[in-house]
């Protein structure tokens, strides 16, 4: 009787041992699957294509360099490793090698491209910026590409440079030269605006015959070729006799220039310039409301001219010098 309850006992331990065995053999099986994938190809694949897969696969992607090549685009793979089929656990690193793309591109075409377009072509294309020259075009807008060395649809190698002739815009007007001598500097100055030449250096000179403040020369001289915006340099009539006499322009140093907008309700943009040691700069600048004043001290040790513009448009000028009342 208990030798048959021994047998059964061991019976039933041996069947459990069995079972615990296949259990855990199993599970093993189960885990150890699920820790294994396949790697799958990714020769031609784009970079970002493969690294959303490899990342779906719980695997690591390293980027092992780069190679040109004549058949693989720019920024696919080139090369993996372990290969397609083979068997990886997760969270492996998988390494790849990138395309630079073909050695040899065509020339892209870039004219009439702005040179910041043409930068970025550049750069996604691995060429490089060379030469850079400008001159006036009818055709082509300002700051755009009038032609490119190497020509459009060449064949060139990647990291070459590119030469470009960029458009300066139409040429600016010409005109003739007017003549202002024997004007009063005022009507002189406004003449240069109105013919929109730029004020240069004003200079000055002594005729007893000629009335004072007035243009005797000029430069360029009148009936000479000259563009737009070109500047204008003045030599006119003062007495330097008058620096013998008593010193007029004050005690405290500084002269005062007064102007008193009109009434009404808009602001206006007021700017003053002074011609002082031969150059012109702006000593005000701004917008100013209806019947306000706007005071602008001058320095009473040199000559100097007033030129006061009123919503860009030159209105009055004034010459201070130095030995006037």
């Amino acid at each position: 009787m208990i030798s048959k309850i021994l047998k059964i006992l061991a019976l039933i331990t041996a069947f459990l041992a069995i079972t615990g065995i296949s259990a855990y053999l199993t599970l093993t099986l189960i885990i150890k699957s699920e820790d294994i994938v396949v790697i799958p190809e990714l020769r031609g694949k784009d970079v970002v294509y493969a690294l959303e897969i490899l990342t779906d696969l719980g695997l690591n992607i390293k980027v092992a360099g780069s190679e040109y090549s004549s058949d693989i685009p720019k920024n696919h793979v080139i090369f993996q490793e372990p290969a397609p089929g083979a068997e990886i656990k997760k969270d492996r690193d998988l390494r790849i090698i990138i395309s630079k793309g073909s050695r040899t591109i065509i020339m892209p075409n870039f004219i009439g491209l702005s040179i910041q377009q043409a930068r970025i072509i550049l750069e996604e294309n691995d060429l490089r910026q060379g030469a850079l020259s400008s001159t006036s075009s009818l055709l082509i807008n300002k700051d755009n590409i009038i032609s490119q060395v190497p020509e459009k649809g060449s064949m060139v190698k990647r990291n070459d440079y590119v030469d470009f002739l960029v458009s300066l815009g139409q040429l600016p007007d010409a005109s003739i030269m007017p003549d202002f001598t024997g004007l009063p500097i005022d009507e002189a100055i406004l003449l240069i605006e109105k013919y929109d030449f730029t004020l240069g250096e004003i200079k000055s000179v002594y005729y007893d015959d000629i009335p004072g403040n007035v243009v005797t020369g000029q430069e360029p001289q009148s009936g000479y070729r000259i563009l737009e915006g070109s500047k204008v340099n003045l030599l006119i009539n003062r007495d330097p006799s008058r620096k013998t006499g008593k010193y007029k322009a004050g005690e405290n140093g500084i002269r005062l220039f007064r102007y008193r907008l009109e009434k009404g309700f808009l602001k206006r943009h007021i700017r003053i310039r002074l011609n002082l040691f031969g150059a012109s700069s702006d000593f005000f600048d701004g917008h100013v409301k209806p019947g306000e004043e706007v005071w602008v001290l001058i320095p009473n040790n040199q000559d100097v001219t007033v030129f006061l513009y009123e919503d860009d448009e030159l209105i009055k000028t004034k010459i201070y010098d130095l030995w006037s009342e």
